[in-house]
């Protein structure tokens, strides 16, 4: 990586640290105008005069007078941003007397060097702890293969055999595989002012874990905009325009990877995140798109498998047959253009861009897509909706209107939980995300549980399994299992909605990729490293903020220019926090380096400048692996609380707090007995008790948003007001640790955070009312479901137990049978409404693979 090495100015090419925050802060994190970037500018420059400090310049000791001078300045960075090129493409086939405007306009790709964002990406020091040098294979403690990252895959061990058997073995001997991930997706940014669209290609480095891939950093970095030619309405389905758009597009492909194409048989040195330099053999990896994109990718025809040669009519019929680039080349010399299209699904004017890399093969390489193939797709475009047309036919339309309405009321009426999307009005929007789909699956079950027919029921919560166990981080042997067994379920009672007339055949490609799902899993590690949401979410820094700082005229071109700046100063920030030069605020920064002018210190052992903050920049941590599950107690205890045992049991209408303390007391030293129930057997307790309203459970559980580690923080909530409610959250309580699952533990209701000292020991504890699971869980759901415990005068149980053994939150949800939720009924009341609920292993991965037992 280039640096702007100055010795007599470490900030270069800023004059100091203030102006470097200043930029960053006004051009990165506030995107602000010029207009805005100029009133900032001025307000500096009046706080300078103000303060009598005009630093011998014309400008008031401010380093630029322009805009432009920032730019300029931003410009000059040499680290970070690869330059972009354009190509340019013009139709050249026959044309009629008045050709369509189509085949007179000219069409621009937009590429950068893909060879040197690559670089740039794996030199990137962030990436350290998180890389795989070499392809692996990982057994868990019971010896079953665990398949997580890229390199865990057979396809990453097979592609470096290839490579040690083909290719010149003296000169890729000891060389290291980087396999390129390569994402599609096109993307509107404003359907207001002419349904402006772009077409990204971002590339990521396969070698780096899926957890860095999926952090906002330079894992996912922007190489090419593809062009997207129009024309009107009329046209767009003309033989001569569909081909072109289609050549057009393999062609682009292939001249944006291209540069790789030397470095997949001869090494190239190249950087990497340890610091250390390697020789690489690069190789085109899994290619991440939506179904429309890889119909392009693969020229099918569409509505067949890219991956398959089932016919459309029945697709997850038996004897069909991978595909190839070899088939394809074998059939398409032996057919002719009408049988290729309506025997195979083969497009005869299409030659994949692949066809002319090494060891490349687009079928193959097409990646699981659980946001578009399970989650928008076969979740809310079907299921859902095939729910609501079930409800149409089965019922008048007057009572089917009034279960959908009662299955939004229930949808909204769930009790709350940390990072639970809240739907207010149930279903009842137009514009859904994937993350609305994702929020919506947690509760879904539980709304329609009652209102459909059991294998209906059943059919959805095995197509959920599935799609959560698909969704974890890592897949072990006996999940991946599982998760076949699941899909196989999942096709067998689908039919249902055959059955009671919703649909005709069930032949859909979406869903047909679920049986492509489990020998992907064992190529390319976990589908969650690979997913189109990846590629969705980076559409926002990499397309619609550039978008929208642009003028809107000839955007794309600013658009670069923004992104490459970003790059630069995205880059330089990152060098400057290694060597630990963003250490403090800035204004702590440049009180310390004033007085070290004005001592004329030399040493560099005392500047803070030189000291890295590892806290701050989420470097140093790694996964602690001795502490998987940890709940502690808030930082402050909560005032207004007595403070003595009786006092504070009838402060919070609890008369059987004293009673359950005594008996906890009384079990620290008796672990083995019972504890009795005289109150005279029971130790007393004289001391202080300290009340929380909140305790925090961290854990291990890298599938759902987490931090370095793996490891996701989640706050429990006992508290007498939370935006104006009572709030009572319930936690899953460890009574057996050797039994797997629920039936080892039971839910707790939280009343009570209190901390104590007794024998001079600290005790942090929980008052809880106990929820009791059945013996198995619900046939239809497949959810544990648990009811408070009471005791023989009818009133909740209440009892004290340690912080300790309580495992995470638990989220619990309605079993509403067949009853309906009033209008207006308050989430909050939820836990106090209804006897009996669900424990939901849908609210996260974590919690699926915490409950689930294998």
């Amino acid at each position: 990586m280039s640096t702007n090495f100055d010795c007599d100015n470490p900030w270069a090419p800023f004059p100091n640290r203030l102006a470097f925050d200043w930029a960053y802060y006004h051009y990165v994190q506030l995107q602000s105008s010029q207009n805005s970037i100029l009133t900032g500018l001025d307000l500096w420059r009046a706080a300078v005069i103000e303060s009598g400090s005009k630093s011998g310049s014309d400008n008031g000791g401010i380093p630029w007078k322009r805009v432009q001078d920032i730019y300029n300045t931003i410009d000059s960075i040499q680290a970070g941003g690869a330059p972009w090129k354009a190509y340019t493409f013009q139709y050249s086939g026959p044309k009629p007397r008045n050709p369509p405007q189509w085949m007179e306009k000219e069409y621009e790709l937009n590429t950068r060097d893909v060879l040197q964002v690559l670089e740039q990406q794996l030199e990137t020091a962030e990436f350290d702890g998180h890389t795989n040098y070499t392809p692996y294979q990982e057994f868990d403690g019971k010896g079953d293969q665990v398949y997580s990252n890229l390199m865990s895959g057979k396809w990453a061990w097979e592609e470096a055999d290839k490579i040690a058997l083909v290719a010149n073995r003296r000169a890729t001997r000891g060389a290291m595989l980087v396999p390129v991930i390569v994402g599609s997706d096109k993307t509107t940014v404003s359907v207001a002012t002419g349904h402006q669209e772009y077409h990204p290609i971002y590339i990521s480095p396969g070698v780096i874990s899926n957890t860095a891939r999926r952090g906002h950093g330079n894992g996912v970095m922007p190489v090419a905009f593809l062009p997207i030619p129009k024309s009107i309405k009329c046209q767009r389905k003309q033989p001569e325009f569909v081909a072109f758009c289609r050549q057009l597009y393999h062609k682009c492909l292939e001249i944006v990877f291209s540069p790789l194409k030397p470095y997949m048989e001869k090494p190239k040195v190249i950087k990497c995140p340890d610091g250390h330099f390697r020789r690489a053999i690069f190789s085109l990896g899994p290619y991440i798109a939506d179904y429309p994109e890889q119909v392009w990718l693969t020229g099918v025809v569409s509505n067949w498998c890219p991956k398959c040669d089932a016919l459309p009519s029945n697709l997850d019929g038996d004897g069909s047959h991978c595909r190839s680039h070899e088939k394809t080349d074998f059939i398409v010399k032996n057919f002719n253009p009408r049988a290729l299209w309506d025997e195979f699904g083969i497009r005869h004017d299409i030659v994949p861009f692949t066809h002319s890399f090494p060891r490349a093969d687009i079928h193959k390489l097409l990646s699981p897509d659980l946001l578009h193939q399970l989650i928008k797709g076969t979740f809310k475009d079907h299921l859902v909706e095939w729910v609501g047309e079930y409800l149409h036919k089965s019922h008048c339309e007057k009572v089917a209107l009034e279960i959908i309405e009662d299955i939004d009321h229930r949808i909204s009426a769930v009790p709350p939980y940390p990072g639970l999307r809240r739907f207010p009005d149930g279903r009842d929007y137009n514009q859904w995300t994937g993350d609305d789909s994702k929020a919506l699956m947690k509760v879904f079950l539980a709304a329609i549980a009652g209102y459909l027919p059991s294998s209906m029921v059943q059919c959805i919560a095995a197509f959920m399994n599935a799609c959560y166990i698909a969704r974890r981080d890592a897949i072990n042997g006996p999940a991946l299992e599982q998760f076949q067994r699941c899909v196989n379920e999942f096709h067998r009672l689908r039919n249902i909605f055959i059955q009671v007339g919703v649909r005709v055949s069930i032949s859909l490609p979406r869903q047909h990729a679920l049986s492509h799902y489990y020998h992907a899993i064992q190529l390319f590690g976990s589908p969650n490293g690979l997913c189109s949401s990846i590629t969705e979410s980076k559409h926002i820094k990499a397309v619609k903020e550039p978008w929208r700082r642009s003028s809107r005229f000839h955007a794309l071109a600013q658009m670069l220019q923004t992104l490459v700046r970003l790059d630069k100063m995205t880059a330089l920030r990152f060098q400057f926090h290694r060597k630990g030069m963003l250490a403090g605020s800035t204004s702590s920064y440049a009180m310390i380096d004033g007085i070290k002018v004005d001592s004329e210190s030399d040493s560099e052992n005392n500047d803070p400048r030189h000291t890295l903050d590892v806290e701050d920049s989420g470097l140093g941590h790694g996964n602690p692996l001795g502490a998987m599950s940890e709940v502690k107690l808030a930082r402050k205890h909560q005032n207004g609380y007595p403070r003595k045992l009786c006092e504070l049991s009838e402060f919070i209408c609890q008369p059987g707090f004293p009673h359950a303390l005594h008996q906890f007391l009384f079990m620290l030293d008796h672990p083995d007995q019972q504890a009795p129930c005289s109150p005279e057997e029971l130790p007393s307790f004289e001391g202080n008790i300290k009340v929380y309203h909140s305790a925090s459970a961290v854990f291990y559980a890298p599938s759902d948003l987490c931090g370095p580690g793996g490891m996701h923080r989640e706050h429990i909530r006992s508290t007498p007001s939370f935006y104006g409610h009572e709030r009572r959250d319930t936690v899953f309580v460890v009574l057996d640790d050797s039994k797997k699952g629920m039936e080892g533990m039971e839910i707790g209701r939280v009343l009570l955070f209190f901390s104590f000292q007794y024998r001079r020991k600290e005790f942090s504890c929980a008052l809880i009312n106990w929820f009791v699971h059945d013996e198995v869980p619900d046939p239809d759901t497949g959810m544990w479901t648990v009811q408070l415990e009471r005791d023989r005068r009818g009133q909740p149980t209440v009892d004290v137990i340690d912080l300790n053994s309580i495992a995470r939150g638990a989220h619990l949800l309605p079993v509403f049978g067949s009853s309906r939720v009033p209008d207006g009924f308050s989430y909050y009341d939820a836990l106090d409404s209804f006897n009996s609920f669900f424990v939901n292993n849908f609210i996260d991965h974590h919690a699926h693979e915490f409950i689930t037992t294998m």
